[in-house]
């Protein structure tokens, strides 16, 4: 699975699936190593879209 492909709305989706999971069982290494990639690119994607809004803001005097 290629995670920085993924849309993320996949990303979310993912994320949220995982979290069920782990509600009902505890998840196992791999799961929980694919939980950890998939919150880094979500955050990263926040951060990259939040700096982008930051970048596109003008102040004016």
């Amino acid at each position: 699975m290629d995670i920085q492909k993924m849309k993320i709305e996949e990303v979310v989706e993912k994320i949220n699936s995982l979290y069920k999971t782990s509600q009902e069982r505890e998840l196992n290494n791999e799961e929980k190593e694919l939980q950890a990639a998939l919150r880094k690119r979500y955050i990263d994607n926040v951060k990259r879209n939040f700096r982008a809004q930051l970048d596109s803001i003008e102040i004016k005097k």
